[in-house]
């Protein structure tokens, strides 16, 4: 019992490293990531400076997760079409740009939501 639960820790300790290896990849390579960073670093904190409900801050900085998750996910997509089809073909470009649109979906509703919930907290403090 003891080398499953060894093994299942190395699995996750790899899975980290594997992990911090794509962060490290997508701050590096892709300016699209790092642009949507420096968003959530300075929507977080005035979010948790509003002192919204917090059911409103959870989605809010959920939304901000969300945004860099799809950002990972299109770059992940990219890089593998690049690799498999160095070629221009439809179908490579249809994958890249429905991962593209997905980007501009997530930031879409993260600009709507905080618009919504935190822009009059926002507008009141600052008035």
């Amino acid at each position: 019992m003891k080398s499953t639960t060894a093994l299942s820790m190395v699995r996750v300790f790899r899975a980290m490293q594997y992990s911090e290896q794509g962060l490290r990849s997508a701050w590096r390579d892709e300016a699209a990531f790092r642009q949507e960073l420096v968003l959530v670093m300075f929507l977080a904190p005035i979010t948790l400076w509003l002192g919204l409900p917090v059911l409103d801050t959870v989605l809010l900085l959920a939304l901000m997760g969300l945004v860099l998750v799809a950002e990972l996910l299109n770059s992940g997509l990219e890089a593998i079409v690049d690799m498999t089809s160095p070629d221009i073909h439809a179908l490579a470009g249809k994958a890249k740009d429905c991962g593209s649109a997905a980007v501009m979906v997530s930031l879409f509703i993260l600009g709507g939501a905080w618009l919504g919930l935190a822009g009059p907290a926002l507008w009141q403090r600052l008035g």
